[in-house]
């Protein structure tokens, strides 16, 4: 396994990292046995980094990745978890008040069982964009009070993360004290946007985090769940891709996953899994160089699909 320093935080961490949204049963209903297995495989492969929410599984993930913590020592793996976006009983909720930020990191910490928080994120910041305060609420509420958590020794480091590139800069630029972005889907196969703010954070000192390999099941030889909100051209135009890697022999999983953790630009890239085999194999794959000529091929196909489809709209 090979290591980046996140940013200016002094940690090291792996260039493959496990997202615990699985474990919550996000994706799919899952076994809890299964679950702690697949965390321990990760650990046992060289993942130091895991990233979890309240919001998976609301509170499903967390408390099921304590499990799983309890026969791993602590020196072994960092641990990310998030405030800002919760959830009972299958109702979704928000609160990026101080308050709540407090309250949910020491439940955070109780419900993994550890005495502090290696990385505190506010979670989804695009959401607080659209309520009252807007994102400024995060920068004169949300996180002050995670600094308040850091200067007393129960948070590590402090981040933010979004799906809108736009507003983790937005934050960044009137926040001294964020020293991580994590955004997802923007460095894939089919999209590769985050590209366009690496100078910005690099030179801010911030380190960056990516997830979604697979671009939420598109860059997947299963394809998308019914709620993945990709437009139908697009999940027609990775389909095609997929097939393609399909005739050299190559799962588009495996380009998806090499092509995502081959940039040294961005620390860490995380993937989700409750299965401890699909486990073993992504960090398998992590460990070889992409074939460019079939991500240059694949991109192409892409792209091409969605000029046709937007030259016929």
């Amino acid at each position: 396994m090979r290591y980046t320093e996140l940013g200016r935080t002094g940690m090291r961490i792996s260039r493959l990292s496990f997202g615990a949204s699985s474990l919550g049963s996000v994706f799919r209903e899952t076994n809890e046995k299964e679950s702690c297995e697949a965390v321990e495989a990760a650990i046992e492969g060289g993942i130091n980094f895991i990233d979890v929410s309240p919001y998976y599984g609301h509170y499903k993930a967390e408390t099921v990745l304590g499990k799983a913590l309890r026969n791993i020592p602590r020196e072994k793996y960092y641990v990310s978890t998030k405030v800002g976006r919760y959830g009972k009983d299958g109702v979704n909720t928000w609160d990026y008040s101080a308050k709540r930020a407090t309250e949910s990191v020491y439940e955070s910490m109780e419900r993994l069982g550890v005495d502090h928080i290696d990385l505190i994120n506010v979670h989804d910041i695009e959401f607080q964009a659209s309520m009252p305060g807007g994102l400024q609420k995060v920068v004169d509420e949300t996180l002050p009070a995670l600094y308040e958590l850091k200067a007393k020794g129960v948070v590590g480091h402090v981040g933010i993360t979004d799906l809108q590139l736009e507003n983790l800069k937005w934050v960044v630029e009137r926040s001294e004290g964020v020293e991580s972005i994590l955004n997802f889907c923007h460095y894939t196969l089919n999209d590769d946007a985050l590209t366009d703010y690496l100078d910005y954070f690099e030179k801010k000192g911030v380190g960056i985090l990516n997830a979604s390999p697979l671009s939420m099941g598109l860059l997947s030889q299963r394809g998308v769940p019914s709620w993945h909100p990709a437009p139908k051209a697009l999940v027609k135009a990775c389909q095609k891709a997929a097939e393609r890697c399909k005739a050299e022999g190559y799962a588009i999983e495996c380009l998806a996953v090499q092509f995502s953790v081959s940039n040294k630009r961005i620390a860490s890239t995380l993937f989700s899994s409750a299965n401890p085999d699909n486990v073993r194999r992504n960090i398998l794959w992590a460990q070889e160089e992409p074939d460019w000529d079939l991500v240059k091929e694949v991109r192409e196909i892409i792209g091409e699909q969605m000029r046709v489809t937007w030259a016929n709209s």
